[in-house]
C-alpha cells in the first residue's frame, strides 16, 4: 500500500545512533527469500575441494574461484570497515550486509547479532560453494525453492499451473531462494556425479548473478524520503513506518530494482543490447566495439568449438557469466570418469579489485583478520593469481581512441563503466602534456600523487602524506564514479526523531575536519542534499556520469533506476532513444603542446573512503570498533590502492593540411555608367572618371571560391601607390572594386596589383596584375 512519508513521533525510529548489534533482525531490513534455518547440508568448500580442486590449477573450480572477491567477502577488511558504520547507522542492518557476504553463516542464523560476532570459522569463506549450487529461480519455473509466506521472492507467490501464467520473480540483494535437498545444480544434463545432482538451467541465466548484484536498500526503500528511487521513477508501494510487518514493506511488494538505490549493476547490464546479442553475431556490433571485453568473450567462446555456442547447442548470449565465467578446456573433476569438456565454466569470478586480496594478506600476516585468517599457502597463491585476472578484466573493460583534439572513451562492458559498489570507486583521465623536446612537462591533469595531511596516521607524532588526485575539481580534471547522498528532507526527518544531529556526514580529506553534519544538513534550505558514504542512510543519487554499456535503453534503465545523472549525458536520449556507450572529450591542450600521454586510471578504494570508515568509526559497535584502523593500516601499507591503468594512447599536435591554392582568373578593368554600375570592359579614363576593377577568384580545379576577400593596389606611372583596396567575392567567385579617380591623376599608365586573397584553408601565392590609362 502507498502511503506518505509522515511517521508518528510515537514510533521510535530505528536508525539509531547509539549503536549496539541487534539481537533481533528489524523487519525494516528483512527481505523475501529462504529463511535462516530453512535450509540444511550447504556443504562448505573444503568438502568440494576433494573432487573439484587439487588436480588443475588452470581450470578447476576451487582454486580459481579460491582467488576471487566472492571466495574472500567474508575477509575483505573493506567490508567490515562498512559494516561498523553501518550498525552505527541503524542497528541491525548489519544482517543486511552478512546475507551478501557470507550467505552460508546467514542461512544458519550466524548473522544475529547483526554485527557478524556470532559468524563462526566454518562461515569464512563468503560466496561458496552450497548456497551457489542450490541456487533456484525464485519465479518456481524449474526447480521449487524454499519459500514460506510472507517470505515469497516474487511478486505472486505460486506460478499458475492451470493456465500456465509465470510469476515474476525479485532478482536482487541477495533474495535468494534455496533448494531444500541435498542435491547439488550444475549446467549438464550428462553430468554423473557420486552426489545427488540435477541440471539447472538458471545458473546459464544473467538473472542467476542479479540475484547478489543488484543490490537495495530495503530500509530507505520503505521509510526514506523518495523510497531511495531517482527523481521521476514509478511510485513505490510502501508502508513507511519503523518496525511494521514485513507483508506491508517495499522490499515484499516492488521489484528491488524500484527502490533504495545502492548498486545497479545488473540492470545496467539488462538495460543494454548486449545481453540481447548471441556471441556468434559478434561481427554485428560495431567495430569499435568489436575490442576488449566484447572480444575476449568472442574469442573464448570460439575457441569451444560450437560456433560461440554452448557444448550442448543452447545458444549462448553476451552474458556475465560468458565474460566472468569464460568457457575453458579442461575437467570439472578429478575423478576418472569425468568428461573433457570444451566449455567447462572458468570459476574466474573476477571484477576489478586487485587490491584487496593484497589488503587480506597484509592483515592475514598481522593476525587481524576478522574472519577467515591463517591462509594457507594455496590460498595466498590464488589470491595473486585473482588479482592478475582482475586486471585482465579492467583492461578488457575499455578502449581509448584519439582524433586530432577529440578523445573517445569506449566502454566495451556490459555495464556502465565503472560500475559496481560505488562508494571510494573511481576511474579517471591521467594526461600529460609535453612540449616539442619531449623534455618539458608542460601540464598534467587528472595528476595522482602525495597530499600532505594535518593528521598523523601512525602514531609517530608527525603529520603524514596520502596519495589521492590532487585536484578533485580542476578544470580539465574528468572523473567517472557515482555520488551517493542524503537530501535535507530525510536529515530534517533524522533529526526529529533522535539526537542524531551531531552524527558526521563528511570530512576534510586533509584535516579530518567535520565538514558537515546531520542536523546541518537538516537545517539548509529544502531540496538541498549532501554526498556521503553512510551507504545505509543514502536515499540519493546527486551524480552518476559511469559510462553506459552499448545500447542502454533510456526507458529500461528509467525503469530500473539505472539513468546517468544528470541528465544531458551520453547522447541526452528521452523516451524510446539509446545512450552512447562512448564518451567524447574535447582536450585541452596547453599553449605549446606537442605531444601527450594519455591513461585512463582506475582505483578500487580512495583514500577519501578510507579516511571516512577510520574517522566515521564512533567505536560504539564494541566488536567492530577497530576495523576503521584495521582498514586504514592495511590500504597504507600496501600501495594506498595504486591506480591501475587501463588503457592508454597518446596524442600529437594536429598539423595543418596544406592550403589549396587560389587563382585569379580573370582581371580586367571595366567603365561605369552614370548609375554607378560596370558598363564593360574598359582601359582608358578621363581624370575624375571611376575605375571598376572587375576579379574572378578559382581553386585548383576552376571552381569558384566564393566569400574571399582580395585585395588590391593601384600604382601610378612612377610606380608610387595611390590606393589600396579590397573587396568580396560572390557565389561566382567574382569581385567589383571601385576606384574614383581625381583631378590629382596625373595622365599615363596606371597599373592595378593583386597583393592578396585570403580565405581559410587557401593560399594565394601569386601576383596578378592589369593597366589602364588615364588621359
Amino acid at each position: 500500500m502507498r502511503k506518505s512519508y509522515i511517521i508518528p513521533l510515537a514510533v521510535v525510529l530505528l536508525f539509531c545512533f547509539i549503536a549496539h548489534a541487534a539481537d533481533v533482525v528489524p523487519t525494516d531490513i528483512m527481505q523475501p527469500g529462504t529463511q535462516p534455518g530453512e535450509v540444511e547440508k550447504l556443504l562448505v568448500v573444503d568438502t568440494c575441494n576433494g573432487c573439484h580442486g587439487e588436480y588443475d590449477l588452470d581450470v578447476e573450480p576451487v582454486y580459481n574461484w579460491r582467488g576471487s572477491m566472492m571466495a574472500n567477502a567474508g575477509r575483505d577488511p573493506i567490508f567490515w570497515a562498512t559494516l561498523a558504520v553501518v550498525e552505527q547507522d541503524f542497528d541491525g542492518a548489519g544482517n543486511l550486509c552478512i546475507r551478501c557476504h557470507s550467505p552460508t553463516g546467514w542461512l544458519a542464523g550466524n548473522a544475529i547479532p547483526t554485527d557478524g560476532s556470532g559468524l563462526m570459522e566454518v562461515d569464512e569463506n563468503g560466496v561458496e560453494c552450497g548456497p551457489c549450487h542450490k541456487l533456484t529461480n525464485p519465479d518456481n519455473s524449474e526447480h521449487i525453492g524454499v519459500q514460506t509466506e510472507p517470505f515469497w521472492a516474487n511478486n505472486e507467490g505460486d506460478p499458475d499451473w492451470i493456465t500456465g501464467d509465470q510469476v515474476n520473480a525479485y532478482y536482487g540483494t541477495g533474495m535468494y531462494v534455496l533448494w531444500g535437498r541435498i542435491h547439488r545444480m550444475g549446467l549438464y544434463a550428462d553430468a554423473k556425479p557420486k552426489h545427488a545432482y540435477m541440471q539447472s538451467q538458471f545458473h546459464r541465466s544473467v538473472d542467476f548473478c542479479g540475484t547478489c548484484h543488484d543490490v537495495s536498500n530495503p530500509a530507505v526503500g520503505d521509510l526514506a524520503i523518495g523510497n531511495g528511487a531517482q527523481e521521476g521513477s514509478e511510485p513505490v508501494d510502501y508502508n513507511g513506518i519503523p518496525g511494521a510487518p514485513v507483508e506491508d514493506k517495499a522490499a515484499f511488494n516492488n521489484f528491488p530494482y524500484e527502490y533504495g538505490i545502492v548498486e545497479r549493476t545488473q540492470s545496467e547490464y539488462k538495460s543494454g543490447l548486449l545481453s540481447q546479442t548471441r556471441v556468434s553475431d559478434y561481427y554485428t556490433l560495431p567495430v569499435d566495439l568489436q575490442a576488449g571485453a566484447v572480444k575476449a568473450v568472442y574469442d573464448s567462446a570460439q575457441a569451444a568449438g560450437t560456433g560461440g555456442n554452448y557444448e550442448d547447442g543452447t545458444v549462448r548470449y553476451f552474458s556475465c557469466q560468458t565474460c566472468h565465467e569464460p568457457p575453458v578446456t579442461g575437467y570439472g573433476a578429478n575423478r576418472p570418469d569425468t568428461p573433457e569438456r570444451t566449455d567447462l565454466p572458468l570459476h574466474d569470478m573476477t571484477g576489478g579489485n586487485y587490491w584487496v586480496p593484497d589488503a587480506i594478506r597484509y592483515l592475514d600476516s598481522q593476525n587481524l583478520l576478522r574472519l577467515g585468517g591463517g591462509l594457507t599457502a594455496t590460498q595466498r597463491a590464488a589470491l595473486e593469481d585473482g588479482k592478475d585476472r582482475a586486471r585482465t578484466q579492467l583492461e578488457n573493460a575499455a578502449v581509448l581512441n584519439v582524433t586530432d583534439n577529440t578523445l573517445k572513451v569506449i566502454n566495451t562492458a556490459g555495464h556502465k563503466l565503472p560500475t559496481g559498489y560505488p562508494e571510494g570507486r573511481r576511474m579517471w583521465l591521467n594526461v600529460k602534456w609535453y612540449d616539442e623536446t619531449g623534455n618539458t612537462l608542460l601540464r598534467e591533469d587528472g595528476a595522482y600523487g602525495p597530499i600532505q595531511l594535518q593528521m598523523d596516521l601512525d602514531g609517530d607524532g608527525k603529520n603524514d602524506t596520502v596519495d589521492t588526485i590532487l585536484d578533485l575539481e580542476g578544470t580539465n580534471t574528468k572523473i567517472y564514479e557515482c555520488y551517493p547522498a542524503i537530501t535535507q528532507e530525510w536529515a530534517a526527518q533524522h533529526v526529529a526523531l533522535n539526537s542524531s544531529e551531531n552524527m558526521p556526514l563528511s570530512f576534510d580529506r586533509t584535516t579530518g575536519d567535520v565538514k558537515l553534519t546531520l542536523g546541518e544538513l537538516a537545517a539548509k534550505e529544502e531540496g538541498s542534499y549532501s554526498k556521503t558514504f553512510h551507504f545505509v542512510l543514502n536515499n540519493k543519487i546527486a551524480m552518476d556520469n559511469r559510462i553506459p554499456p552499448y545500447g542502454m535503453d533510456y526507458d529500461e534503465a528509467k525503469l530500473r533506476n539505472a539513468l546517468p545523472k544528470p541528465a544531458g549525458q551520453y547522447g541526452s536520449p528521452e523516451s524510446g532513444g539509446v545512450y552512447n556507450y562512448w564518451d567524447e572529450i574535447t582536450l585541452n591542450p596547453p599553449e605549446g603542446a606537442a605531444r601527450a600521454e594519455i591513461r585512463l586510471l582506475y582505483q578500487p578504494t580512495s583514500w577519501e573512503y578510507v579516511q571516512f570508515l577510520y574517522l566515521a568509526n564512533n567505536g560504539s559497535v564494541p566488536f567492530l570498533a577497530e576495523e576503521g584502523d584495521k582498514l586504514l593500516d592495511a590500504w597504507l601499507n600496501n600501495g594506498m590502492a595504486e591506480p591501475y591503468v587501463m588503457a592508454a594512447t597518446t596524442w600529437t599536435a594536429p598539423t595543418a593540411a596544406p592550403a589549396s591554392e587560389l587563382l585569379v582568373s580573370g582581371l580586367e578593368t571595366l567603365s561605369v555608367d552614370r548609375k554607378g554600375n560596370p558598363a564593360g570592359p574598359g582601359s582608358t579614363f578621363a581624370q575624375k572618371d571611376t575605375v571598376a576593377i572587375g576579379v574572378r577568384i578559382e581553386d585548383s580545379t576552376s571552381l569558384p571560391i566564393s566569400d574571399a576577400t582580395v585585395f588590391l593596389s593601384i600604382l601610378d606611372p612612377e610606380g608610387k601607390e595611390v590606393a589600396s583596396l579590397q573587396g568580396l567575392t560572390d557565389e561566382s567567385g567574382q569581385a567589383v572594386i571601385m576606384w574614383k579617380t581625381s583631378k590629382k591623376q596625373g595622365t599615363g599608365e596606371y597599373t592595378v596589383i593583386v597583393n592578396d586573397v585570403l580565405m581559410d584553408g587557401y593560399l594565394y601565392d601569386s601576383e596578378d596584375k592589369v593597366t589602364f590609362n588615364i588621359e
